[in-house]
């Protein structure tokens, strides 16, 4: 393993005093040496921002900063890649929680510059005394992939990774693949939302390297709780921002017809399940920018 590349790992932070030392407490305990830990809390209005002043104090590796004012949640992860000075990055939200051998068993298949990122297994469990285990999400065995196996199973399968918290990537993909807002025709203010710029940093990066890598291990932890992304979206609202995420994502960068011919039938079903109209939804021409 080479210890001498710096990770920096990323914690954009609102209103979480009650779990954030926890999931800082996993970035710290990491097997792997060379660490820095980005913290940028976006103003929050509870004792956020004095528990990281407390966790400070504790471990220099630990860098914080708060923004003048709430400058939504990708904002928040911008600046958060913006003050790391690592050669990769790993997101961790801040609800959630990583192994302390997560970056020891990942970092190593970056050193082929053909694999844009590698993602771990990533167990979904209740905030509760026990953290009861809710699922667990894997792809198959350990391995190396095409690319193309990415795309095509973020599109059309369940158990591949839309939330980048699982994955270990170079901090300059993560720079350059990470959009502010999408551009769309729904009028969805997706920067603030935050549904959508996250599949597309794995996408994004996908189109521009032939392989990535997966390792089949419980690394990382989803919290489950009332006011996370998940839980606290509107029926349907997920699936459908992400849908529209994706057929930019179509549209802009791969420009493969045929792969949204297939894509289109998805949209189908997502138009019958789901009361699509309150998101100014209203045909399948309406998840893309241009066509």
């Amino acid at each position: 393993m080479n210890k001498n590349k710096l990770v920096s790992i990323l914690i954009p932070v609102y209103n979480r005093e009650n779990l954030i030392e926890e999931t800082v407490q996993s970035a710290i305990g990491q097997t792997y040496p060379n660490i820095e830990i980005i913290i940028v809390d976006n103003k929050s209005t509870d004792n956020t921002w004095s528990v990281l002043n407390k966790l400070a104090t504790q471990d220099n590796r630990i860098k914080i900063f708060q923004n003048e004012t709430n400058i939504g949640p990708v904002r928040n992860w911008k600046r958060c890649i913006d003050e790391a000075k690592g050669e990769y990055g790993k997101i961790l939200f801040s609800d959630d929680l990583m192994e302390d051998n997560f970056i020891e068993k990942t970092i190593n298949y970056l050193e082929d510059i053909s694999i844009g990122f590698v993602f771990t297994g990533r167990e979904i469990f209740q905030n509760n005394i026990e953290r009861t285990p809710l699922s667990y999400m894997t792809i198959g065995k350990i391995d190396v992939y095409p690319s193309s196996k990415y795309i095509t199973g973020v599109l059309f399968e369940k158990n591949y990774p839309n939330s980048p918290a699982c994955a270990l990537f170079r901090l300059k993909d993560l720079k350059e693949n990470l959009l502010i807002d999408i551009p769309n025709n729904i009028n969805s203010d997706f920067a603030m939302h935050g549904i959508g710029s996250d599949v597309l940093i794995f996408l994004i990066t996908a189109s521009k390297y032939k392989q990535f890598a997966f390792v089949n291990e419980k690394l990382v932890h989803f919290r489950a709780h009332e006011t996370s992304i998940t839980i606290s979206s509107k029926s349907g609202e997920l699936l459908l921002m992400y849908a529209v995420a994706k057929a930019f994502f179509l549209e802009n960068y791969l420009k493969d017809n045929d792969m949204i011919e297939k894509f289109n039938e998805e949209l189908k079903l997502l138009l019958v399940e789901y009361d699509s109209q309150s998101f100014n939804i209203f045909a399948i021409s309406d998840f893309y920018l241009l066509n």
